[in-house]
């Protein structure tokens, strides 16, 4: 099987919606709000490295111009009016995957109770809570849900 390191983790073919030069487009194996039906995605650089300083100029602008690619197909898909983007930027800020990734999740009203409350959600891990918490999906569910993005990108 091929596919692309992320952290430790292999990420098969399947899970990737988005190709860039440089970076990548993936769904997410524990979404931050999996009680939704709106799944967050991850976009990464393609090289596997830990933090966001450690990614030269090429990889960095890169990187927010997928972001951006992404999130303006993510509102049109879910039929959403935002966006939450946000980089835990090393283990102190909750990340978990030793990887730069930017978590981008499609918002609506009302999707939280307050509207902050999605940064509770990032935090639990700096908050001693583990991401053991969150169900993992099947290869099933996160190639079905790249497969409906894949055409935003030319990528079906």
């Amino acid at each position: 099987m091929t596919g692309y390191r992320f952290g430790p983790h292999l990420i098969l073919e399947s899970q990737v919606f988005f190709k860039s030069n440089l970076s990548i487009g993936i769904v997410n194996l524990k979404p931050i709000a999996p009680s939704t039906p709106i799944i967050d995605v991850l976009v990464l650089p393609k090289r596997n490295t830990p933090r966001l300083a450690d990614l030269d100029r090429d990889e960095t602008v890169d990187l927010m111009l997928s972001a951006q690619k992404i999130g303006n197909a993510l509102e049109k898909h879910y039929g959403c009016t935002s966006l939450t983007m946000t980089i835990q930027d090393g283990p102190q800020a909750g990340q978990t995957v030793p990887h730069v990734h930017m978590h981008i999740i499609p918002r609506k009203a009302g999707d939280w109770e307050n509207n902050d409350d999605v940064y509770e959600e990032l935090d639990k891990k700096k908050q001693g809570v583990d991401n053991e918490d969150r169900t993992p999906r099947t290869e099933q569910e996160m190639s079905q849900e790249a497969s409906e993005l894949r055409p935003y990108f030319g990528l079906d």
